[in-house]
């Protein structure tokens, strides 16, 4: 009985923080895998239980009361408490287990990252991932993501960030372009070449620096096609649309098979960082804390990447 007492009370707890950081009952609902009514329930129990108004809902928002506020702070130290101690006794800090929620880029995430992961899976048998590929950074809390790796320097100061490689990106444009072109034998001639631009780090003018010095050239450009996608902008330069900064990594066999020539190898765009993110906690579980140390050994190490020169 008392067994049972304390995994319903460990289990309001985890629905309350989910209701707190999803924002939303329906959120909390899908996020935990049950029904809003479940979740409204649970919540109506636990303030039952407490003999407190935790939550304030309105029609279009749920508001924290000042005993929901000490309720929510405590419910997280007591959870982590709580998770610690059951993989203590469980001896489960040794093998991960339960769902990993990881956000990662859209194209690293689906090429360079997969067989990494799949390792990872195949020695853990009793770990699930949830493997979601977005290039923004995510809202750890609210969408319920245990760590991120993103690409570019974080920008928010809270989380804890670990740098782990970068990727050094190179010009490129096909054969057909330069045919129609004068040859570009100085780094200012590219302005010259009509353009494609990779949204997610450059529009209208792009940033080279020479590699023998770093030192910096900046070069407007008019793009004929701007996307947020990799994949995109270097299918446009395969089609001849335009010259390109993109990751080396991405482009790697169209060089090798002359479907695109790397342009004024000189001057290269500075290297993008690689980036593990994720909210701090006083207690990480295993499949956390395993994962860390894997993506942490293996990311420098990956086609198209490097150790990070900083």
């Amino acid at each position: 009985m008392s067994n049972s007492i304390s995994s319903d009370r460990i289990e309001l707890m985890q629905t309350f923080i989910r209701i707190v950081e999803s924002g939303s009952l329906s959120a909390a609902a899908q996020q935990l895998g049950t029904t809003q009514p479940t979740i409204s329930r649970r919540l109506q129990t636990l303030e039952q239980r407490l003999g407190l108004k935790l939550i304030m809902r309105t029609t279009h928002a749920l508001k924290l009361t000042d005993d929901g506020e000490r309720c929510y702070a405590q419910a997280r130290q007591l959870l982590a408490t709580w998770y610690a101690l059951e993989d203590d006794l469980t001896r489960a800090s040794d093998d991960p287990v339960g769902t990993l929620r990881v956000r990662a880029p859209h194209a690293f995430g689906q090429d360079q990252l997969i067989a990494p992961l799949l390792d990872y899976l195949r020695r853990y048998p009793r770990l699930n991932v949830e493997w979601m590929l977005n290039d923004r950074t995510p809202d750890f809390m609210a969408e319920n993501v245990d760590c991120a790796i993103q690409v570019g320097a974080p920008t928010d100061t809270s989380l804890v960030a670990i740098l782990l490689a970068e990727v050094p990106r190179i010009v490129v444009a096909s054969p057909d372009v330069l045919a129609q072109h004068a040859p570009v034998e100085q780094v200012e001639q590219l302005c010259d070449l009509p353009w494609l631009a990779l949204t997610s780090f450059y529009r209208n003018e792009v940033a080279l620096q020479r590699v023998q010095d770093g030192q910096p050239v900046n070069l407007a450009i008019t793009p004929r096609l701007s996307s947020d996608s990799l994949y995109a902008v270097r299918k446009a330069a395969l089609a001849g649309m335009g010259a390109a900064i993109v990751s080396a990594w991405v482009v790697q066999e169209d060089l090798a098979a002359g479907r695109l020539i790397q342009l004024t190898p000189e001057w290269q765009a500075p290297p993008l960082p690689i980036w593990l993110t994720y909210p701090w906690a006083s207690y990480y579980p295993a499949r956390l804390t395993q994962f860390f140390a894997m993506i942490k050994d293996v990311m420098p190490t990956l086609a198209g990447t490097r150790p990070a020169s900083s």
